[in-house]
């Protein structure tokens, strides 16, 4: 077990900063697990497919270094504060992106972001909720018993 950290407030009880939180080890090995379990969720899967098939593939690749080659133009004209050409440039970028847009392995990559991210929030609603039944959360204080009235 962690040693104790923190300083007994008013009230006898011992409160912590951000930065001294000892988390118990039975907690991050529980989160541990979880995260593993979500590494090789079918989501993380699917991912990590549509992410090889981007590194692979040549249009897309040329595409976005074309991107950041224009992106490196504009922070030099900002320098020349020639707003026409940056402008321009911003045009360009943005004509590129639509291109990438366009591209269904793209949208298929996008959608596996989307579907992760979805999964992570869902995980994380899941524990506040579940620890929210027990503790409000928001002022740190235990819920009242139900028979105070």
């Amino acid at each position: 077990m962690a040693q104790e950290h923190g300083r007994v407030n008013a009230y006898g009880m011992t409160s912590y900063n951000t930065r001294e939180l000892i988390i118990r080890d039975d907690i991050m090995a529980k989160a541990e697990e979880l995260a593993e379990l979500i590494s090789s969720s079918e989501e993380v899967k699917m991912f990590k497919q549509a992410e090889e098939k981007i590194r692979n593939h040549e249009r897309v690749q040329d595409l976005i270094k074309q991107i950041k080659k224009k992106q490196k133009e504009i922070v030099a004209f900002e320098t020349f504060k020639n707003q026409e050409m940056v402008a321009k440039i911003e045009r360009e970028i943005e004509e590129l992106q639509d291109e990438i847009d366009s591209i269904p392995l793209v949208v298929e990559f996008q959608q596996t972001q989307s579907d992760i991210n979805y999964l992570l929030q869902l995980v994380v609603s899941v524990i506040h909720d579940t620890v929210s039944e027990k503790v409000n959360v928001e002022t740190g204080k235990d819920m009242p018993p139900s028979s105070c009235g």
